[in-house]
């Protein structure tokens, strides 16, 4: 009996595991994208190159971050239906998303001239940054379908635990990425026109290509488009994108108000806090990996009605989850300010942020609960939850960031960091019954 159990346990340490690895590698992915964007801008003669790409880079990263529900929402209904084994229902959720996205990704092409006239106006900068910024936004800006349509085709991907494909199709999007790029913006000296095009085609590509794999269309007359259609089921996919909205929309107002409270400490303690910000945005990626692995299983089990599966699945991806947070803290405790001195070479910035490390090392363990329960709540699709919890946790933030930072500065500011990743984890574990319970 004993050997039995020890077994099941190995072999869903091995499936979290399996799921995790592959989608940690394709979540790195999005970073080298752009990456690659401001490799090519940092070698063209001028910095207002990549002064434009930078700003570029922070209009698509909020735009279409705004739309990771579609990512999020069709994990946890694809894993439910995959979890059912109902073809049927899995297909109409994939179609479902796919028009989401199509929609508001046409929507996007068709008012770009006022949202990129809008999010230059905030976001600054000098006339030949600007300039560049509009030339690298208004290329890009076309892929807004196609970079919608790669969120619900990676979700629906993980969902039915094909990691390896999305892996396949993300790197596959880096090389197209880099070919492009290259020949439009040096090869055709396009400049940043060339970097937004080439970033664009590769979306493209890496839809067109998922979109044959998947075969959304395929026996299309197995399922009626009334039935797509359906106003109780669009009612509770939208009900459900809404919850994950307002869920990320809180989390981006805390990462806000961090960076903003930090700013009003002086320029060396905002670009020290930016370096140090950066340390935990990394690791997110690490433990982000096994909350995807967990959404997937999580919402297989819960289809499947396996309510043990279910258990051992929190089970396991808690260990893995614990066991990365501490080789990340490990590796900021150890190395933490060699890597600030790689990033910087500004001695005061470099001194300022050696002061505020430890609680760099301490954050990966305050976060991980709140990363993996994440991944269950989606999984389970108790998205209210998810979008309640969040609500109360940024509210707390702010109430303590305000008054630890006029006591203690910026201690008082990470101190408060560390207490909202621990509010996030308090909160759902306190609403978990109502998942292991299903």
């Amino acid at each position: 009996m004993t050997g039995g159990s020890s077994s099941q346990t190995q072999n869903w340490n091995r499936r979290v595991v399996l799921l995790a690895v592959p989608i940690i590698l394709a979540n790195l992915a999005q970073p080298v994208l752009a990456l690659v964007d401001t490799t090519v801008a940092g070698h063209l003669p001028g910095p207002h190159h990549l002064g434009g790409v930078a700003l570029g880079g922070i209009l698509f990263n909020f735009l279409f971050w705004s739309f990771g529900f579609l990512r999020m929402s069709t994990t946890g209904l694809a894993a439910q239906a995959y979890g059912a084994q109902d073809q049927v229902l899995l297909r109409k959720h994939l179609l479902r998303a796919l028009l989401i996205a199509a929609a508001a990704g046409v929507t996007i092409v068709i008012l770009q001239k006022p949202i990129i006239t809008l999010c230059m106006g905030l976001l600054g900068g000098s006339a030949a940054v600007q300039e560049s910024a509009v030339a690298y936004a208004s290329a890009r800006i076309w892929s807004a379908p196609a970079s919608l349509g790669n969120f619900v085709l990676l979700g629906y991907l993980l969902g039915i635990q094909r990691v390896t494909l999305g892996l396949a199709l993300q790197i596959g999007m880096n090389a197209v990425n880099l070919i492009a790029t290259l020949t439009l913006a040096v090869g055709l000296d396009w400049g940043v026109a060339g970097i937004g095009a080439g970033t664009a085609i590769a979306e493209w590509v890496a839809f067109l290509i998922a979109l044959f794999f998947v075969k959304p269309f395929a026996r299309s007359d197995a399922i009626k488009w009334r039935d797509i259609f359906d106003r109780a089921a669009l009612g509770r996919l939208f009900g459900v994108n809404a919850d994950i909205f307002l869920r990320s929309f809180c989390l981006l107002i805390s990462f806000a108000w961090f960076t903003r409270a930090g700013a009003a400490e002086g320029d060396v303690i905002l670009a020290a806090n930016a370096i140090l910000f950066s340390f935990h945005s990394f690791m997110a990626y690490g433990l982000d990996g096994f909350a995807h692995a967990t959404e997937t299983l999580v919402g297989s089990a819960i289809g499947s009605k396996d309510r043990s599966a279910l258990r051992s699945v929190i089970k396991a991806a808690a260990v893995w989850s614990f066991a990365v947070a501490l080789v990340f803290s490990g590796a900021y405790l150890i190395g933490g300010n060699a890597i600030v001195a790689v990033l910087t070479d500004q001695e005061n910035v470099r001194t300022t942020a050696a002061v505020y490390m430890p609680y760099v090392v301490i954050l990966p363990l305050a976060s991980f609960v709140g990363f993996l329960l994440d991944g269950v709540f989606i999984g389970a699709l108790k998205t209210r939850e998810l979008r309640n919890s969040m609500f109360v946790s940024t509210t707390a933030f702010l109430a303590v960031a305000y008054g630890l930072q006029a006591a203690l500065g910026n201690h008082g500011l990470w101190l408060a960091m560390i207490a909202f990743m621990l509010f996030r984890a308090a909160v759902l574990g306190a609403y978990l019954r109502r998942v292991i319970s299903l």
